[in-house]
Protein backbone atom coordinates (compact mmCIF):
# COMPACT_ATOMS: atom_id res chain seq x y z
CA UNK A 1 0.00 0.00 0.00
CA UNK A 2 2.78 2.60 1.05
CA UNK A 3 4.68 1.74 -2.58
CA UNK A 4 1.37 2.10 -4.30
CA UNK A 5 0.37 5.45 -3.04
CA UNK A 6 3.73 6.76 -3.45
CA UNK A 7 3.12 6.03 -7.07
CA UNK A 8 -0.07 7.99 -6.78
CA UNK A 9 2.14 11.03 -5.35
CA UNK A 10 4.45 11.25 -7.63
CA UNK A 11 2.37 10.63 -10.83
CA UNK A 12 0.01 13.86 -9.18
CA UNK A 13 2.37 16.23 -8.54
CA UNK A 14 4.26 16.10 -11.21
CA UNK A 15 1.15 15.97 -13.58
CA UNK A 16 0.12 19.49 -11.73
CA UNK A 17 3.26 20.74 -12.51
CA UNK A 18 2.81 19.93 -16.16
CA UNK A 19 0.01 21.78 -15.95
CA UNK A 20 1.08 24.57 -14.98
CA UNK A 21 4.19 24.98 -16.94
CA UNK A 22 3.12 26.34 -20.09
CA UNK A 23 1.75 29.50 -17.49
CA UNK A 24 5.22 29.85 -15.72
CA UNK A 25 7.22 29.78 -19.11
CA UNK A 26 5.38 32.67 -20.15
CA UNK A 27 7.22 34.72 -17.58
CA UNK A 28 10.02 33.95 -19.26
CA UNK A 29 11.83 33.01 -15.62
CA UNK A 30 12.30 29.53 -15.68
CA UNK A 31 15.62 27.81 -16.91
CA UNK A 32 16.29 24.48 -17.67
CA UNK A 33 19.15 23.36 -19.32
CA UNK A 34 19.37 20.18 -21.11
CA UNK A 35 20.76 17.67 -18.66
CA UNK A 36 24.27 16.28 -18.73
CA UNK A 37 22.98 12.69 -18.30
CA UNK A 38 19.77 10.40 -18.05
CA UNK A 39 20.53 7.86 -15.60
CA UNK A 40 18.87 4.81 -14.68
CA UNK A 41 15.80 5.24 -11.78
CA UNK A 42 17.86 4.89 -8.04
CA UNK A 43 15.16 2.11 -7.75
CA UNK A 44 16.63 -0.02 -10.42
CA UNK A 45 19.88 1.06 -9.81
CA UNK A 46 19.15 -0.89 -5.58
CA UNK A 47 17.56 -4.00 -7.52
CA UNK A 48 20.52 -4.61 -10.31
CA UNK A 49 18.24 -4.71 -13.06
CA UNK A 50 20.25 -1.98 -14.97
CA UNK A 51 22.30 -2.26 -18.27
CA UNK A 52 25.02 -1.11 -16.28
CA UNK A 53 25.22 -1.85 -12.61
CA UNK A 54 27.64 1.32 -11.91
CA UNK A 55 25.42 4.16 -12.42
CA UNK A 56 26.28 7.60 -13.24
CA UNK A 57 24.67 10.92 -11.69
CA UNK A 58 21.55 12.23 -11.99
CA UNK A 59 20.91 15.92 -12.67
CA UNK A 60 17.88 15.56 -14.19
CA UNK A 61 14.96 18.33 -13.17
CA UNK A 62 11.91 16.46 -14.33
CA UNK A 63 9.56 13.40 -13.70
CA UNK A 64 10.83 10.71 -15.61
CA UNK A 65 9.43 6.96 -16.57
CA UNK A 66 12.09 3.67 -16.92
CA UNK A 67 11.09 0.61 -18.51
CA UNK A 68 13.85 -2.44 -18.15
CA UNK A 69 13.24 -5.49 -19.96
CA UNK A 70 15.47 -9.05 -19.79
CA UNK A 71 13.15 -10.45 -22.67
CA UNK A 72 10.85 -9.16 -25.17
CA UNK A 73 8.06 -10.00 -23.24
CA UNK A 74 5.80 -7.14 -22.03
CA UNK A 75 6.30 -7.84 -18.52
CA UNK A 76 5.67 -4.38 -16.75
CA UNK A 77 9.23 -3.90 -15.41
CA UNK A 78 8.51 -0.13 -14.38
CA UNK A 79 9.79 2.86 -12.56
CA UNK A 80 8.32 5.94 -11.91
CA UNK A 81 11.19 9.02 -10.88
CA UNK A 82 11.21 12.41 -9.67
CA UNK A 83 12.51 15.32 -7.08
CA UNK A 84 10.05 16.60 -4.67
CA UNK A 85 12.45 19.38 -3.30
CA UNK A 86 13.19 20.54 -6.61
CA UNK A 87 9.76 20.40 -7.69
CA UNK A 88 8.07 22.39 -4.31
CA UNK A 89 10.63 25.01 -4.19
CA UNK A 90 12.39 25.67 -6.97
CA UNK A 91 10.69 24.57 -10.24
CA UNK A 92 8.70 27.08 -12.34
CA UNK A 93 10.42 29.90 -10.26
CA UNK A 94 13.25 32.43 -11.17
CA UNK A 95 16.41 30.43 -11.66
CA UNK A 96 17.90 33.00 -8.84
CA UNK A 97 16.03 31.10 -6.30
CA UNK A 98 18.51 27.88 -6.76
CA UNK A 99 21.17 30.11 -7.77
CA UNK A 100 20.90 31.99 -4.49
CA UNK A 101 20.20 29.01 -1.92
CA UNK A 102 22.58 27.46 0.28
CA UNK A 103 24.87 24.50 -0.60
CA UNK A 104 22.47 22.24 1.58
CA UNK A 105 19.37 23.49 -0.03
CA UNK A 106 20.79 22.72 -3.51
CA UNK A 107 21.84 19.36 -2.59
CA UNK A 108 18.72 18.46 -1.20
CA UNK A 109 17.00 20.02 -4.24
CA UNK A 110 19.06 17.35 -6.06
CA UNK A 111 17.31 14.25 -4.38
CA UNK A 112 15.71 11.42 -6.89
CA UNK A 113 12.88 9.35 -5.37
CA UNK A 114 11.66 6.56 -7.49
CA UNK A 115 8.97 3.40 -7.01
CA UNK A 116 9.15 1.04 -8.97
CA UNK A 117 8.15 -2.99 -9.80
CA UNK A 118 10.13 -5.74 -11.84
CA UNK A 119 8.91 -9.23 -12.53
CA UNK A 120 12.34 -11.34 -11.87
CA UNK A 121 13.31 -14.84 -13.72
CA UNK A 122 11.37 -16.56 -10.75
CA UNK A 123 8.25 -15.08 -11.63
CA UNK A 124 8.91 -13.10 -8.04
CA UNK A 125 6.96 -9.68 -7.68
CA UNK A 126 9.96 -7.30 -6.82
CA UNK A 127 8.68 -3.92 -5.50
CA UNK A 128 11.04 -0.92 -4.30
CA UNK A 129 11.34 2.39 -3.27
CA UNK A 130 14.74 4.75 -3.41
CA UNK A 131 16.18 7.52 -3.01
CA UNK A 132 19.46 9.39 -4.17
CA UNK A 133 20.66 12.54 -3.59
CA UNK A 134 24.21 14.00 -4.85
CA UNK A 135 26.81 14.74 -2.40
CA UNK A 136 29.28 16.44 -4.84
CA UNK A 137 29.17 17.65 -8.61
CA UNK A 138 32.13 18.95 -10.75
CA UNK A 139 29.84 20.70 -12.98
CA UNK A 140 26.19 21.69 -12.04
CA UNK A 141 24.19 23.32 -15.29
CA UNK A 142 22.12 25.68 -13.38
CA UNK A 143 24.72 27.25 -11.71
CA UNK A 144 26.61 28.22 -14.86
CA UNK A 145 25.30 32.29 -13.93
CA UNK A 146 26.91 33.61 -16.77
CA UNK A 147 26.46 31.27 -19.36
CA UNK A 148 23.21 31.57 -20.33
CA UNK A 149 22.64 35.75 -19.33
CA UNK A 150 23.02 37.29 -22.67
CA UNK A 151 19.83 34.95 -23.91
CA UNK A 152 18.06 36.02 -21.05
CA UNK A 153 18.94 39.92 -21.29
CA UNK A 154 18.35 39.35 -25.23
CA UNK A 155 14.96 37.92 -24.75
CA UNK A 156 13.76 40.32 -22.03
CA UNK A 157 14.52 43.34 -24.74
CA UNK A 158 12.49 41.90 -27.28
CA UNK A 159 9.51 40.69 -25.08
CA UNK A 160 9.60 44.85 -23.67
CA UNK A 161 9.47 46.17 -26.55
CA UNK A 162 6.98 43.74 -28.31
CA UNK A 163 4.36 44.75 -24.98
CA UNK A 164 5.28 48.16 -25.23
CA UNK A 165 3.83 47.97 -29.04
CA UNK A 166 0.92 45.57 -28.30
CA UNK A 167 -0.28 48.25 -25.70
CA UNK A 168 0.44 51.04 -27.88
CA UNK A 169 -1.55 48.95 -30.59
CA UNK A 170 -4.85 48.27 -28.06
CA UNK A 171 -4.74 52.01 -27.02
CA UNK A 172 -4.94 52.75 -30.48
CA UNK A 173 -7.99 50.58 -31.27
CA UNK A 174 -9.65 51.88 -28.36
CA UNK A 175 -9.60 55.42 -29.62
CA UNK A 176 -9.47 55.13 -33.09
CA UNK A 177 -12.72 56.99 -34.97
CA UNK A 178 -12.22 55.22 -38.79
CA UNK A 179 -13.87 52.24 -38.46
CA UNK A 180 -12.23 51.58 -41.76
CA UNK A 181 -8.89 50.92 -39.97
CA UNK A 182 -9.76 48.53 -36.89
CA UNK A 183 -9.41 45.60 -39.06
CA UNK A 184 -5.50 46.45 -39.97
CA UNK A 185 -5.20 47.27 -36.23
CA UNK A 186 -6.64 44.30 -35.09
CA UNK A 187 -4.36 42.33 -37.50
CA UNK A 188 -1.66 43.88 -36.07
CA UNK A 189 -2.46 42.94 -32.53
CA UNK A 190 -2.38 39.86 -33.33
CA UNK A 191 0.53 39.43 -35.08
CA UNK A 192 2.10 41.11 -31.97
CA UNK A 193 0.83 38.22 -29.71
CA UNK A 194 1.82 35.47 -31.97
CA UNK A 195 5.44 37.23 -31.68
CA UNK A 196 5.18 37.39 -28.01
CA UNK A 197 4.46 33.61 -27.55
CA UNK A 198 6.85 32.63 -30.35
CA UNK A 199 9.44 34.13 -28.12
CA UNK A 200 9.21 31.27 -25.59
CA UNK A 201 10.18 29.12 -28.33
CA UNK A 202 13.16 30.96 -29.76
CA UNK A 203 14.16 31.22 -26.04
CA UNK A 204 14.22 27.44 -25.48
CA UNK A 205 15.84 26.66 -28.79
CA UNK A 206 18.54 29.37 -27.97
CA UNK A 207 19.03 27.79 -24.55
CA UNK A 208 19.11 24.28 -25.60
CA UNK A 209 21.78 25.11 -28.67
CA UNK A 210 23.97 27.01 -26.17
CA UNK A 211 23.67 23.70 -23.46
CA UNK A 212 24.20 21.31 -26.32
CA UNK A 213 27.68 22.89 -26.17
CA UNK A 214 27.80 22.87 -22.60
CA UNK A 215 27.21 19.22 -22.37
CA UNK A 216 29.74 18.63 -25.32
CA UNK A 217 32.51 20.09 -22.55
CA UNK A 218 31.38 18.69 -19.25
CA UNK A 219 28.89 15.33 -20.25
CA UNK A 220 31.68 13.31 -18.14
CA UNK A 221 32.31 15.81 -14.79
CA UNK A 222 32.67 14.27 -11.54
CA UNK A 223 30.40 13.57 -9.14
CA UNK A 224 29.68 11.33 -5.57
CA UNK A 225 25.97 10.27 -4.66
CA UNK A 226 24.44 8.84 -1.59
CA UNK A 227 21.54 6.09 -2.21
CA UNK A 228 19.58 4.42 -0.05
CA UNK A 229 16.22 2.33 -0.54
CA UNK A 230 13.52 -0.77 0.28
CA UNK A 231 12.83 -3.57 -1.26
CA UNK A 232 10.46 -6.51 -1.45
CA UNK A 233 10.14 -9.37 -3.18
CA UNK A 234 6.93 -11.72 -3.59
CA UNK A 235 6.13 -15.04 -4.66
CA UNK A 236 3.35 -14.91 -6.88
CA UNK A 237 0.47 -17.25 -7.37
CA UNK A 238 -0.57 -18.41 -11.00
CA UNK A 239 -3.11 -15.56 -11.17
CA UNK A 240 -0.87 -12.87 -10.19
CA UNK A 241 -1.75 -12.50 -6.58
CA UNK A 242 1.43 -11.92 -3.91
CA UNK A 243 1.95 -14.44 -1.44
CA UNK A 244 4.51 -14.59 0.79
CA UNK A 245 7.92 -12.68 0.89
CA UNK A 246 11.08 -14.10 -0.79
CA UNK A 247 13.63 -14.11 2.36
CA UNK A 248 16.94 -13.97 0.35
CA UNK A 249 18.90 -10.69 -1.22
CA UNK A 250 15.54 -9.60 -3.11
CA UNK A 251 13.58 -8.63 -0.34
CA UNK A 252 16.56 -6.06 1.69
CA UNK A 253 17.04 -2.76 2.73
CA UNK A 254 20.36 -0.68 0.97
CA UNK A 255 22.59 1.57 1.21
CA UNK A 256 25.35 2.36 -1.77
CA UNK A 257 27.23 5.12 -2.66
CA UNK A 258 28.75 5.64 -6.55
CA UNK A 259 30.97 8.42 -7.91
CA UNK A 260 32.78 9.12 -11.58
CA UNK A 261 35.97 11.02 -12.92
CA UNK A 262 36.32 12.18 -16.09
CA UNK A 263 39.92 11.40 -18.01
CA UNK A 264 40.09 13.89 -20.73
CA UNK A 265 36.97 14.88 -22.86
CA UNK A 266 35.62 11.18 -23.91
CA UNK A 267 36.44 8.44 -20.58
CA UNK A 268 34.17 8.46 -17.66
CA UNK A 269 36.31 6.21 -14.83
CA UNK A 270 33.17 5.19 -12.22
CA UNK A 271 33.30 3.08 -8.99
CA UNK A 272 29.97 1.84 -6.58
CA UNK A 273 30.11 0.50 -3.11
CA UNK A 274 27.20 -1.07 -2.01
CA UNK A 275 25.91 -3.07 1.30
CA UNK A 276 22.23 -4.73 1.41
CA UNK A 277 21.01 -5.86 4.75
CA UNK A 278 18.27 -8.96 4.48
CA UNK A 279 17.21 -12.31 6.17
CA UNK A 280 18.39 -15.27 4.06
CA UNK A 281 16.15 -18.14 4.55
CA UNK A 282 18.00 -21.74 4.66
CA UNK A 283 16.50 -25.03 4.03
CA UNK A 284 17.96 -27.90 5.47
CA UNK A 285 17.50 -31.26 7.23
CA UNK A 286 17.81 -32.99 10.62
CA UNK A 287 18.81 -36.39 10.99
CA UNK A 288 17.74 -38.26 14.56
CA UNK A 289 19.38 -41.16 15.99
CA UNK A 290 17.48 -43.55 13.78
CA UNK A 291 18.47 -42.00 10.69
CA UNK A 292 15.04 -40.44 10.25
CA UNK A 293 15.40 -37.42 8.57
CA UNK A 294 13.31 -34.27 8.99
CA UNK A 295 13.49 -30.83 6.92
CA UNK A 296 13.55 -27.60 8.46
CA UNK A 297 14.37 -23.94 7.82
CA UNK A 298 15.75 -20.86 9.46
CA UNK A 299 16.31 -17.82 8.94
CA UNK A 300 19.17 -15.67 9.38
CA UNK A 301 20.28 -12.36 9.09
CA UNK A 302 23.15 -11.55 6.37
CA UNK A 303 24.74 -8.73 4.42
CA UNK A 304 25.60 -8.18 0.46
CA UNK A 305 28.43 -6.23 -0.38
CA UNK A 306 29.06 -5.19 -3.96
CA UNK A 307 31.66 -3.65 -5.57
CA UNK A 308 31.99 -2.24 -8.87
CA UNK A 309 34.49 -0.54 -11.53
CA UNK A 310 33.24 1.04 -15.09
CA UNK A 311 34.86 2.63 -17.27
CA UNK A 312 33.39 4.38 -20.07
CA UNK A 313 34.16 5.70 -23.49
CA UNK A 314 31.87 8.31 -25.75
CA UNK A 315 30.14 11.73 -25.74
CA UNK A 316 26.72 13.16 -24.80
CA UNK A 317 24.93 11.41 -27.73
CA UNK A 318 26.38 8.03 -27.35
CA UNK A 319 28.75 6.05 -25.12
CA UNK A 320 30.03 2.32 -24.34
CA UNK A 321 31.16 0.91 -21.25
CA UNK A 322 32.30 -2.26 -19.95
CA UNK A 323 32.33 -3.08 -15.97
CA UNK A 324 33.59 -5.20 -13.43
CA UNK A 325 31.40 -6.29 -10.18
CA UNK A 326 32.45 -8.35 -7.26
CA UNK A 327 29.60 -9.50 -4.55
CA UNK A 328 30.14 -11.16 -1.18
CA UNK A 329 27.91 -12.32 1.29
CA UNK A 330 29.27 -11.88 5.07
CA UNK A 331 27.78 -15.26 6.18
CA UNK A 332 30.16 -17.15 3.74
CA UNK A 333 27.78 -20.50 3.77
CA UNK A 334 25.05 -22.19 4.75
CA UNK A 335 26.33 -23.80 7.44
CA UNK A 336 27.85 -20.75 8.77
CA UNK A 337 24.11 -19.30 8.41
CA UNK A 338 22.07 -22.12 10.29
CA UNK A 339 25.07 -22.34 12.94
CA UNK A 340 24.54 -18.50 13.49
CA UNK A 341 20.44 -18.30 14.37
CA UNK A 342 19.70 -22.20 14.70
CA UNK A 343 20.10 -24.27 17.73
CA UNK A 344 20.14 -28.13 17.18
CA UNK A 345 17.62 -30.52 19.02
CA UNK A 346 18.99 -33.23 21.53
CA UNK A 347 19.04 -36.49 19.89
CA UNK A 348 19.44 -34.39 16.30
CA UNK A 349 21.98 -33.57 13.78
CA UNK A 350 22.24 -31.16 10.85
CA UNK A 351 22.78 -33.33 7.75
CA UNK A 352 25.66 -30.58 6.10
CA UNK A 353 25.18 -31.74 2.23
CA UNK A 354 21.73 -31.14 2.87
CA UNK A 355 22.03 -27.27 4.05
CA UNK A 356 20.88 -24.61 1.24
CA UNK A 357 20.38 -21.44 -0.01
CA UNK A 358 19.59 -19.12 -3.00
CA UNK A 359 23.28 -18.86 -4.86
CA UNK A 360 24.83 -15.61 -5.26
CA UNK A 361 27.83 -15.61 -7.99
CA UNK A 362 30.44 -13.58 -7.21
CA UNK A 363 31.33 -12.67 -10.17
CA UNK A 364 29.99 -10.05 -13.24
CA UNK A 365 31.10 -9.08 -16.20
CA UNK A 366 28.63 -6.67 -18.10
CA UNK A 367 29.50 -4.52 -21.39
CA UNK A 368 27.03 -2.10 -23.89
CA UNK A 369 26.75 1.36 -24.11
CA UNK A 370 23.76 4.37 -23.98
CA UNK A 371 21.89 6.23 -27.35
CA UNK A 372 20.42 9.45 -26.33
CA UNK A 373 17.58 8.97 -28.81
CA UNK A 374 16.67 12.40 -28.31
CA UNK A 375 16.43 15.28 -25.89
CA UNK A 376 14.13 13.17 -23.37
CA UNK A 377 14.69 9.32 -24.17
CA UNK A 378 18.03 7.58 -23.37
CA UNK A 379 17.91 4.02 -24.71
CA UNK A 380 20.34 1.64 -22.58
CA UNK A 381 21.75 -1.67 -23.69
CA UNK A 382 24.30 -4.01 -22.20
CA UNK A 383 25.40 -7.94 -22.45
CA UNK A 384 25.67 -9.49 -18.68
CA UNK A 385 27.74 -12.30 -18.07
CA UNK A 386 27.65 -13.73 -14.33
CA UNK A 387 30.77 -16.37 -12.96
CA UNK A 388 31.09 -18.47 -10.09
CA UNK A 389 33.87 -18.45 -7.83
CA UNK A 390 35.89 -20.77 -9.91
CA UNK A 391 35.50 -18.50 -12.71
CA UNK A 392 33.09 -20.55 -15.14
CA UNK A 393 30.15 -18.53 -17.10
CA UNK A 394 26.94 -19.16 -15.58
CA UNK A 395 24.58 -16.60 -17.11
CA UNK A 396 24.82 -14.52 -20.10
CA UNK A 397 22.20 -12.36 -20.76
CA UNK A 398 21.33 -9.29 -22.96
CA UNK A 399 19.48 -6.11 -20.99
CA UNK A 400 17.82 -3.18 -22.33
CA UNK A 401 16.36 -0.20 -21.14
CA UNK A 402 14.69 2.87 -21.62
CA UNK A 403 14.13 6.14 -20.06
CA UNK A 404 12.08 8.96 -20.82
CA UNK A 405 11.54 12.19 -19.57
CA UNK A 406 7.95 13.42 -18.88
CA UNK A 407 8.17 17.21 -20.45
Amino acid sequence: MRISLLFILLFLYNFIGAQNGPLANQSGTRLTPTELSIPASPVFDMMGVTPSQVSRTSDIKDFKVDWSFKSWSLSPNISLESQPIWEIKYNRRDIKNYQKASPLMQKLASANLSAGTVLDENGDRRIGMALKINLYKEKDPLLEKGYYEDIEKTITKERKALEEELKISRKELDTIKNMLLKPEIRQTIQSLEMELLALNSKRTQLINERAVILNGEFWNSGWLDLGLGSIKSYITETNGDLNRLRLNRSTAKGLWINAGKGIGKTLLLSGLARVHLYDEEVQFALEDENFEPLDTNAIASNSLYTLGVNLRYGNPYFSFFAEVIYEKRSLKTPLDAVKEVFITPDNFQIIANSVDWTVVHPYRFNFGGDWRMSKNVLLNYSMQTIFDENARLKTFLPVVAIACLMR
